[in-house]
């Protein structure tokens, strides 16, 4: 209800500027023209994601990692490092923290185990593993649009070495600070329940297919929507209950294409002036450093998608774009509002019980964003 309301004023405010000729039509179009292929991609992304959630695709795999684990803690760890890792990478950090949170936490709970570390590690690499690939962030769509296409290869290469870094220092640092904390072994537990094993397998085989799909360099709302196409047929035939508007993350969209239209209006009111004095230039190592710690106070002070609208027009070669991303992606780790997704996870967390301290994330997305932004920042540089 908070996104709907945020975003309605963000709506009346672009429009308002619409109406008085501050952003003109033509500009408008043309922002509308730039961001209906990503907004469709996040709407299709999230129903394929949640209609597999439904089938039980995600309890299934994290209770065969634990089986694959054989009861030890070190290794379940590693498991679902990579789980939400693969899961940011191709089904975007939004899918991490909504849907794989709950399944995460309560395959610890049935274990035995703390479910703080497990929660911790799907918000926190929810946000630096979205460096991965173009789908990982809506950020990362619109720096590949900036960039002349959604080509996965061209991004990989670009941002690839940060991100590798982005995820490797993240859990250095969570498994520095949970693991020890947790028993070496845990005892094993029951095979989730699966209502329909039909729905289940299908969900397996359209999830599986649709990620090689959407880093062949296909626009990815393409295959996005036919995968979600076929789950939504296929359920609408086995559990019809299940569809419905709700599946539609409406808050979302309300609130990103409210944002689109007033950060319009801000640029032709001429923000990038400002922007670029605080953002600096050059692609030296202290200027990049410069613009990712910029793209990271901003974006720990307001939002990550507003931090990458407002500063996206000084990041003006494919570098500094990649450095910016970083800030944006993986350094607002601190405040919660920082990412949609941390207010997701814990809204998730709360829903389930689980009590998260807000002074122990800032705490701790205080140590590892800091290291990000330095560490990940180099390959760019040299």
């Amino acid at each position: 209800m908070t996104l709907v309301l945020i975003g309605g004023v963000l709506w009346l405010l672009g429009l308002a500027a619409l109406a008085f000729g501050v952003l003109p039509a033509g500009e408008a179009l043309a922002v509308a023209d730039r961001v209906w292929p990503i907004l469709l991609f996040v709407v299709a992304v999230t129903v394929v994601a949640e209609l597999a959630s439904r089938a039980g695709l995600f309890d299934v795999v994290a209770a065969r990692l634990a089986r694959l684990a054989r009861g030890r803690t070190v290794w379940l760890w590693v498991l679902v490092v990579a789980l939400a890792t693969v899961a940011t990478a191709f089904l975007s950090l939004d899918t991490t923290a909504v849907l794989l949170t709950p399944v995460v936490v309560a395959m610890a709970v049935a274990r035995k185990l703390d479910p703080l570390p497990f929660a911790f590690v799907t918000v926190v690499l929810a946000n630096t593993a979205s460096l991965v690939l173009p789908v990982s962030n809506l950020t990362n769509l619109l720096a590949s649009d900036a960039l002349g296409g959604h080509d996965p290869v061209a991004f990989l290469a670009l941002l690839g070495p940060s991100a590798l870094i982005a995820v490797a220092a993240s859990v250095a640092v969570l498994t520095a600070v949970f693991l020890r904390r947790l028993p070496r072994t845990y005892p094993e537990a029951g095979a989730p329940t699966v209502a329909d094993p039909v729905l289940l397998r299908v969900s397996a085989v359209v999830t599986v297919a649709l990620l090689p799909l959407l880093v062949i360099g296909l626009d990815p709302w393409m295959p996005a929507l036919v995968a979600a196409v076929v789950l939504v047929v296929v359920f609408a035939w086995r559990a019809p209950r299940v569809i419905g508007i709700r599946l539609i993350p409406w808050s979302l969209l309300v609130f990103a294409g409210g944002l689109f239209l007033a950060v319009g209006a801000l640029e032709a009111l001429g923000i990038g002036r400002v922007t670029s004095v605080l953002a600096g230039s050059g692609d030296d190592v202290v200027s990049l450093w410069q613009l990712a710690g910029v793209g990271a106070l901003a974006a720990n002070g307001i939002n990550n998608l507003p931090a990458y609208l407002a500063m996206e027009s000084v990041a003006g070669s494919p570098t500094r774009l990649a450095a910016l991303l970083i800030g944006v992606n993986a350094g607002p780790i601190i405040t919660p509002w920082a990412s949609l997704a941390t207010l997701l996870w814990h809204d998730r967390l709360v829903a389930a019980g689980i009590e998260v301290r807000w002074s122990r994330f800032i705490l701790l997305g205080a140590v590892i964003a800091p290291l990000i932004l330095v560490l990940a920042v180099l390959p760019l540089a040299l």
